[in-house]
């Protein structure tokens, strides 16, 4: 890979998130107002000390003028950002490096989406019109694919795969359950994951995660002025993206067992940070978990488990609140919805509060405590076969 990272040059100062919900009563404005008040109270500073904001939004707003107008700023730069999924997450890599190439000393990078009062639902409201060959296919459908692909590869019966996957829902729900800003707080057992309406092949109505409103926000420095802001700075340790050619569409050999995209991105990711060995360093992880089959064969693209291994991972509650590695202690995607621009800064949000000691006691992890030290959060955007990739891995110690 050709990146060099900006591993320990940069440092999160600020964050703050907004509820993700059916954000009847609220506009988009209403949302970057607040998760960009609760952020600048979190660094200690106000709008005029930021010296350029990042906005990251898919479908909401069309240039930077729409945070602008929204915060009332003056003679600011601000640039929209858009990348699929990964949106939000892209917006603070693009902040993070203006930082450690000395054009800017505060910056500051808000991602939101309001989707569910606008007629449209997911991505693509507007799609770019085409030749009539683009798949049509709806997401579910594309990733439900994964799970016979996966259980034929490597011999786990129906039951089994369905197991696993029940069990990554039920986890995000429990997760979740425990979050005031997630939109569906109720656990749910196996049977109802179970029972629930099919969207695509096997995969249920609890198998995908919902669509919500929200927006969140942080405020980054760079890592030599950080204390300047806070006593408890959460440093950036790796920022890796990869935007893939959708070349898995046309390759008789792409399985539907492996995001390829995702797995170059882990490597990147960790050679930037330093990682040798991720099951071992990272102590949690906040993971794109759109379907229950993506969050499974994530975990064996971040190298969490050996391939072929994750769904006995899974049920052996290694990704569990209280097991080995969480994955998705906020609840993710499932519990949180899906607002695009958002996602990823809401991901940040979690490992920034973990990172910190923030979280109520009920859902702090035990494996920060043990002497883990890094976080990772992950986006992905598009389809198998055809997407991009992005991961963070995040610290609150310089090395």
């Amino acid at each position: 890979m050709a990146s060099h990272g900006i591993r320990d040059q940069v440092a999160i100062v600020g964050m703050g998130c907004t509820n993700f919900v059916e954000n009847w009563g609220a506009s988009l404005d209403d949302m970057m107002i607040d998760a960009s008040n609760e952020a600048y109270a979190s660094a200690g500073v106000n709008k005029d000390d930021v010296d350029a904001y990042w906005f990251g939004t898919a479908q909401s707003a069309m240039s930077g003028i729409a945070l602008a107008r929204a915060l009332q700023l003056q003679n600011k730069p601000v640039t929209r950002v858009e990348n699929y999924c990964a949106t939000g997450s892209e917006a603070l890599r693009q902040a993070s490096y203006a930082l450690a190439a000395g054009a800017y000393d505060l910056c500051m990078v808000v991602g939101a989406e309001k989707v569910k009062d606008t007629g449209f639902q997911g991505l693509n409201a507007n799609p770019i019109p085409n030749d009539g060959t683009a798949r049509t296919l709806t997401a579910a459908a594309m990733f439900s694919m994964i799970v016979p692909a996966y259980g034929n590869k490597f011999g786990v019966d129906e039951d089994t795969m369905r197991a696993a996957l029940s069990h990554i829902a039920v986890k995000n729900h429990y997760n979740g359950a425990r979050n005031s800003r997630a939109q569906f707080r109720k656990e749910i057992t196996v049977e109802t994951v179970e029972k629930a309406p099919k969207m695509a092949g096997t995969l249920g109505l609890f198998d995908c995660a919902g669509v919500a409103d929200g927006s969140a926000a942080a405020i980054v420095c760079r890592a030599e002025d950080a204390h300047k802001y806070t006593d408890k700075p959460i440093y950036v340790k790796a920022l890796s993206f990869i935007a893939g050619n959708g070349g898995g569409l046309t390759d008789p050999n792409y399985d539907y067992t492996t995001f390829p995209e995702i797995a170059a991105c882990a490597v990147d990711a960790y050679a930037q940070a330093g990682v040798t060995n991720a099951r071992e360093q990272v102590a949690m992880a906040e993971v794109h978990d759109c379907f229950t089959p993506t969050e499974l064969l994530l975990m064996e693209d971040l190298q969490f488990s050996a391939p072929g291994t994750a769904w006995r991972d899974v049920l052996d509650g290694v990704f569990d609140l209280d097991g080995e590695l969480p994955v998705n202690p906020d609840g993710g995607l499932k519990s949180f919805g899906h607002p695009t621009g958002a996602s990823g800064l809401r991901m940040m949000f979690e490992a920034f509060l973990q990172l910190r000691g923030e979280v109520p006691e009920e859902r702090k992890i035990h494996s920060l405590a043990e002497g883990r030290k890094l976080a990772l959060t992950h986006n992905l955007g598009g389809y198998p076969g055809e997407m991009v990739s992005f991961i963070s891995l995040l610290g609150a110690e310089l090395d």
